[in-house]
């Protein structure tokens, strides 16, 4: 209208505006009424024969059908008649009845939790496999959340879900953060019982944890995960900075797990730059933390074997072979075995896991039994134990060209004190690798050999001789000595 003001036609105007000629006119003459709303079909329904007889029963009484799930009803029951070019408009079809007809859905209320108010803990499983010294490592990844700031922290828990690892990796955390608070939620820990006895005790020492540290244990409902998103949705993040960091880093391979804890630490370091602001609020509204640490470890007693070992949990473990006959008490962490004669602390285990629920395991660490081998070598040849007595393959493989080229009695005194030799003189690595390069030129070394390269530099100590009277001899069988000073030289 504008241009048609200003002296230009109809055919220009409308160009001008980008509109039809006829449209031009239609507005020039006020006709402004809108078009009619489309309420018809512009093509025959080719599903009028069975939506209303057949498809929509059946979503009536099974809403979560799908279209495709739908057409495959159809395609069976009325083969050749509804072609597959027809499932984009049956998924169409199906998705406005669920909008119009369908039933209510799930509402998701967003919570605004206040400062200080709850912290969360869940366990989760890493989505990238790792190794330790190119081992696999399987472990679990406990993570603490205050559900306010979103302040969190990773603990890597070896073996499962159970209260020890809950204790340890809660505890952990909130020493870290320097309070607690007032709230403690997580998911159904039933997963961790074995029965319902032991359930009972373990949620009883639960709620013991979170009385000493003040907080009210809670849960949500079982199977209902959405209820704890302020900490599932964090795993998901977790997961994929740790997927990305180990992409950046090139391997997944770690030298020792403290490695591999640093690298976890500095991953959640950097998350928690995010909310450093809403944590120095949070930290204000948190409760002190008590003076000590809660009970985070389960007791038990076991008697050591005269095979110096100790069974705990379906896994032989081996010991010192002082302690042979001892009653053990053992208090068992997620990740170690701590040994106690009385109230010393004689040996600390690391904690090995079955394969499989129903299996079993050992843990043989020759340090603890050579001396006593060393005594009586041809033990070695049938023992039951005899290949996780050697500590890798590379003594394994000493052992298969022992074999080959002394007698077995030979083999067994030889194996036996190339033992002894790593372990006293703490070359366990150097020692194996000189003698495999040995084998492969030609042939081990003799033990009387290695024994004059070893046994060369231990010069004893020079020890002063004194020839004593046969009046001091009279003199100790008549108990005279003690009313005497006695000098020893």
């Amino acid at each position: 209208m504008k241009n048609r003001q200003t002296g230009y036609g109809q055919e220009t105007s409308a160009a001008k505006a980008g509109i039809s000629v006829r449209s031009g006119r239609r507005i020039e003459k006020g006709d402004k009424s809108t078009p009619k709303a489309h309420t018809w079909r512009t093509r025959k329904d080719p599903f009028s024969a069975v939506w209303e007889s057949e498809l929509v029963p059946l979503l009536e009484r099974e809403p979560t059908l799908t279209g495709t799930t739908l057409w495959d009803y159809l395609d069976e029951k009325h083969p050749g008649i509804y072609p597959e070019r027809l499932l984009r408009t049956l998924q169409r079809r199906v998705k406005h009845w669920l909008a119009t007809m369908g039933p209510d859905k799930e509402v998701m209320f967003r919570q605004s939790v206040p400062a200080g108010h709850q912290g969360l803990s869940d366990f989760t499983h890493p989505n990238t496999a790792i190794t330790i010294d190119q081992k696999p490592f399987v472990h679990l990844l406990y993570q603490f959340r205050l559900a306010f700031s979103g302040w969190r922290y990773v603990h890597i828990i070896q073996g499962g879900e159970s209260y020890s690892a809950l204790a340890d990796g809660l505890q952990s955390a909130l020493h870290t953060l320097g309070g607690t608070p007032k709230e403690h939620r997580t998911d159904s820990l039933s997963a961790a019982y074995v029965n319902a006895t032991e359930k009972r005790r373990l949620t009883d020492d639960y709620h013991d944890l979170c009385k000493h540290y003040g907080m009210r244990a809670t849960t949500n409902n079982l199977g209902v995960s959405h209820e704890n998103g302020a900490i599932e949705a964090p795993h998901g993040s977790l997961k994929r900075r740790i997927e990305q960091a180990i992409k950046i880093r090139g391997s997944n391979d770690f030298p020792n797990l403290r490695a591999y804890r640093a690298f976890l630490e500095r991953i959640v370091d950097k998350l928690n730059k995010r909310c450093k602001g809403r944590l120095a609020e949070e930290q204000k509204a948190l409760l002190p933390l008590p003076a000590h640490r809660f009970i985070d470890y389960s007791e038990l007693t076991v008697k050591v074997t005269t095979s110096s070992t100790l069974s705990v949990k379906r896994v032989l473990y081996t010991v010192p072979s002082r302690l042979v006959g001892e009653n053990i008490r053992v208090h068992l962490y997620h990740d170690r075995l701590e040994c106690f004669v009385g109230q010393t602390r004689v040996i600390v285990l690391p904690r090995v896991y079955p394969t499989t629920p129903a299996g079993r395991a050992r843990r043989i660490d020759y340090r603890h039994i050579i001396h006593s081998l060393a005594a009586k070598p041809q033990a070695f040849r049938f023992s039951q134990f005899r290949d996780e007595i050697l500590p890798n393959t590379r003594y394994r493989q000493l052992w298969q060209h022992a074999q080959l080229q002394f007698t077995p009695q030979e083999a067994c005194k030889w194996m036996v004190a190339i033992l002894r030799f790593a372990y006293d003189y703490d070359c366990e690595g150097t020692l194996a690798a000189e003698l495999l390069l040995q084998a492969e030129r030609g042939e081990l070394p003799d033990l009387q050999s290695i024994q004059a390269r070893y046994l060369q530099h231990r010069t004893p100590p020079p020890i002063p001789v004194r020839q004593h009277q046969i009046a001091d001899y009279d003199q100790l069988l008549t108990g005279q000595w003690m009313n005497q000073e006695v000098t020893c030289d």
